[in-house]
């Protein structure tokens, strides 16, 4: 009698209407602190955007910014938010990675300087500082963005300032600073009484890229996992564009600092510059980068699309 009620106890147990299916898990690293470049993956966590599309996503904001790309490759992190440009040179590099979906379709970055200083065009950065923060990527934008003006990087002093991009300029330790965000250090200039001014590397010799990307490890993807996340943050994005005063006040209140002047300013900065169709992919815009890094001696030979970015419209 024993063993029957313990078998039909267990029949019932696994035909219950009442047991729900457990959430596939996902680890998202960000590439930096929570800020509004962020927001439909946060909407889409406080609005149940990713428990809709059943997942459980871990957001994880990184001790070192230059880390979550590599954390992916190690298999240590599902997915990371990185930077079309830093994509290329790790692919090159060896790093599996391969991007498959794009959260800021503009560029950020801009080559920052005091407006009221000596550098009025690109030209007059000749014999001047010019700082960064990552090596590589932002000394070939440098180079690019020189070029027009009939300079190359030896007419220049470079200079590591770390991330410490706004007090560089603002304290003369340099005249300009490439990788500053135009949707935040611009603000943090003015708020910290200074008055800064961007030059786009788009209108000065560089191809236009998607700023930040989600990147994930080239062989162990989960296609379907990550075509329910990219779903659910489209619905993320459509909602702070439909409801952006309640989107904000959502974002906000999951941290006190997201409420300061600096995060409400970039908010509206950044509103207008997400990816409406995240998992969309444009080949050319890959390509062109691809030929410009070539251009530049970044690389020695230019990889096919398919080896940078995954195309959701295509097989596998």
């Amino acid at each position: 009698m024993k063993p029957t009620l313990a078998a039909l106890a267990t029949l019932l147990a696994l035909s219950s209407p009442l047991r729900a299916e457990q959430p596939d898990r996902l680890t998202l690293i960000l590439d930096w602190y929570v800020n509004p470049d962020h927001a439909p993956i946060i909407l889409a966590q406080e609005r149940g955007f990713f428990a809709d599309q059943g997942l459980e996503v871990e957001v994880i904001a990184p001790a070192d910014p230059t880390e979550p790309p590599k954390l992916v490759a190690a298999g240590r992190a599902d997915l990371a938010v990185s930077y079309q440009p830093q994509l290329h040179l790790q692919v090159h590099e060896g790093l599996p990675l391969l991007r498959v979906g794009t959260l800021v379709a503009t560029p950020l970055t801009c080559l920052m300087v005091d407006a009221d200083g000596p550098v009025q065009s690109i030209a007059d950065l000749r014999g001047r500082k010019v700082g960064y923060s990552v090596s590589g990527i932002q000394e070939a934008m440098m180079a690019a963005m020189l070029r027009p003006a009939g300079l190359t990087t030896a007419d220049v002093e470079m200079i590591n300032v770390n991330w410490s991009l706004t007090p560089a300029v603002l304290t003369g330790q340099v005249d300009a600073v490439i990788g500053a965000f135009r949707n935040f250090e611009l603000t943090q200039m003015r708020l910290a009484g200074g008055n800064g001014r961007c030059f786009y590397p788009e209108e000065e010799g560089m191809p236009s890229y998607d700023e930040l990307i989600f990147v994930a490890h080239a062989e162990t993807l989960d296609p379907d996992r990550i075509a329910r996340f990219l779903a659910a943050i489209e619905r993320g994005t459509e909602f702070m564009l439909n409801h952006p005063d309640e989107a904000f006040e959502i974002f906000a209140a999951t941290s006190p600092d997201l409420s300061d002047e600096l995060n409400t300013r970039a908010w509206a900065e950044t509103l207008p510059r997400f990816a409406l169709s995240p998992a969309a992919l444009d080949h050319g815009r890959y390509a062109r980068f691809e030929a410009f890094l070539l251009e530049s001696g970044m690389i020695e030979s230019v990889l096919p699309v398919s080896s940078l970015a995954l195309d959701p419209g295509a097989e596998r």
